[in-house]
């Protein structure tokens, strides 16, 4: 059984990890979204609303479960028994350190492998660091993240919608 875990701070969740999501569920017989709990950031949600708002996305898909996580990733892989890793790669310069990350996990745990999925173009530029910048200035959010989550993002900024 190919068990994989997707891990990222999904701060907030985007289109783009939910096509990522979508993709490796199709090739994965088990697959965890591991949402990591990085106490040197300042995040927009919680941990539980993070993992809340992945589960309410992923419940249509029935291999797909959401875990939070903090620590080493290959450690934490050990309590799940997962051996793959899936990444989502944007650009070229997304590979050089997701590479250097993917090796270093290896070298950690041989058993560990990483599998990298290129991103569907219509995101390639997206990145929840950009929807946040977008979303503390009151910018449309409806081609960055899913309908039901908009109205949160602002509430966290306390910005009204402007009519999108």
């Amino acid at each position: 059984m190919k068990k994989a875990i997707y891990p990222g701070s999904f701060d907030p969740l985007t289109l783009g990890h939910l096509d990522i999501i979508r993709r490796s569920a199709k090739i994965m017989d088990e697959l965890v979204v591991g949402v990591l709990h990085n106490s040197a950031k300042n995040s927009l949600f919680s941990i539980d609303e993070r993992v809340s708002m992945i589960e309410e996305m992923t419940k249509d898909i029935p291999n797909v479960s959401v875990a939070s996580f903090d620590g080493l990733l290959v450690n934490y892989m050990k309590t799940i028994d997962a051996t793959i890793i899936i990444r989502g790669l944007r650009a070229v310069t997304d590979f050089e350190y997701e590479l250097q990350i993917a090796q270093t996990n290896h070298v950690e745990n041989p058993e560990v492998e990483t599998i990298f999925l290129t991103t569907s173009l219509q995101y390639s530029y997206l990145s929840s660091t950009i929807v946040k910048e977008f979303a503390s200035y009151g910018g449309d959010l409806t081609k960055f993240v899913p309908p039901e989550f908009i109205d949160r993002i602002y509430e966290k900024y306390q910005i009204e919608r402007n009519g999108f």
